[in-house]
């Protein structure tokens, strides 16, 4: 995924997909990947990513996430 960088990891979908939407609330594109095994549900996690110039202000709006 040239281009992006991850801001945010967690063990579970929900927590990343409000993060993706706090960051959408304020105006910036985010995507969730999820990197968990499908068998093993325990095994991976799951990052939130932005766009490589959004870095700095993402990180600043999930400081308190």
């Amino acid at each position: 995924m040239e281009g992006w960088v991850a801001v945010y990891c967690c063990d579970q979908i929900f927590k990343a997909e409000l993060a993706r939407q706090h960051l959408a609330n304020n105006d910036l594109m985010a995507m969730v990947v999820n990197k968990k095994d499908s068998f093993y549900v325990t095994i991976g996690d799951v990052e939130v990513y932005v766009a490589q110039e959004d870095v700095e202000m993402a990180t600043n709006l999930l400081k308190d996430f």
